[in-house]
């Protein structure tokens, strides 16, 4: 026997673990920024939602801005109305999978602002 027989499929192994660990931190990373970009959309979608009101002359709703994002996979963390009568929100999108990864924060936070434009007079 050879003292090199085998050896083929040890590189093999090796070379398979690699891809794997490759492979899964790969994931890991779409996953966080698919978690992103779904907080991104839902902190949008929130602060629209609740200065809605404002169009008509009402007051801001962060009743139903937090319904908006829960709607879309987030939980409202902050709702404000700033001096200007626009509003604030910011969202939680809690990580999905199961797997952590070091460096990777376990949740997606977004922050987005709306209301109504100041309108002065023309040029």
């Amino acid at each position: 026997m050879r003292p090199e027989e085998g050896s083929g499929s040890v590189l093999v192994v090796g070379a398979l673990g690699a891809l794997v660990a490759v492979l899964a931190g790969a994931l890991v990373l779409a996953g966080a920024v698919r978690d992103v970009h779904r907080a991104r959309g839902a902190a949008d979608l929130a602060a629209l939602a609740a200065a809605r009101p404002l169009v008509v002359g009402g007051a801001p709703d962060c009743g139903v801005a937090a319904e908006v994002a829960g709607a879309n996979g987030a939980v409202l963390e902050r709702c404000s109305v700033l001096a200007d009568g626009s509003v604030v929100v910011e969202v939680v999108v809690r990580r999905s999978g199961a797997v952590r990864w070091p460096g990777v924060p376990d949740d997606a936070v977004s922050r987005a602002r709306a209301g109504l434009e100041a309108v002065g007079p023309g040029p």
